[in-house]
């Protein structure tokens, strides 16, 4: 259990640093801010606040420090859901399926993926 949840814009910049690796926090900026309005100093300051929260790691032996996540992108992921599975949904992971299924248009690549992944759970 990852003792401090990260806020969504904390998540945000994880997202980031997942997919693409140690980024200094310039970097995490100019890719923060292709989706929505922030200073860079705002971004330093949340990118300080996570290392203090043990969610990023920070690289201090040269001049622009580097930052790498420090949390499992699945671990987050399955504890955020379970948890939004028991919060929201009452326990049900069918009910949650179903709503992000109706809300948002899976491709055939996704449709695919899960009809997989399904008949891998009718095997078990």
């Amino acid at each position: 259990m990852i003792e401090k949840k990260p806020t969504e814009s904390e998540m945000e910049i994880l997202q980031i640093l997942w997919r693409m690796g140690s980024c200094t926090v310039r970097s995490v900026h100019e890719e923060l801010i292709k989706n929505k309005e922030s200073g860079y100093t705002t971004t330093l300051k949340l990118m300080q606040i996570m290392h203090e929260k043990g969610l990023v790691d920070r690289d201090t032996s040269s001049k622009s420090h580097v930052y790498s996540a420090m949390i499992n992108q699945d671990k987050i992921e399955k504890q955020l859901v379970g948890k939004m599975i028991d919060d929201i949904f009452s326990g049900s992971a069918s009910r949650l399926v179903m709503q992000a299924l109706g809300n948002q248009q899976a491709s055939e690549q996704e449709i695919e993926e899960i009809k997989r992944y399904l008949d891998s759970l009718k095997l078990k």
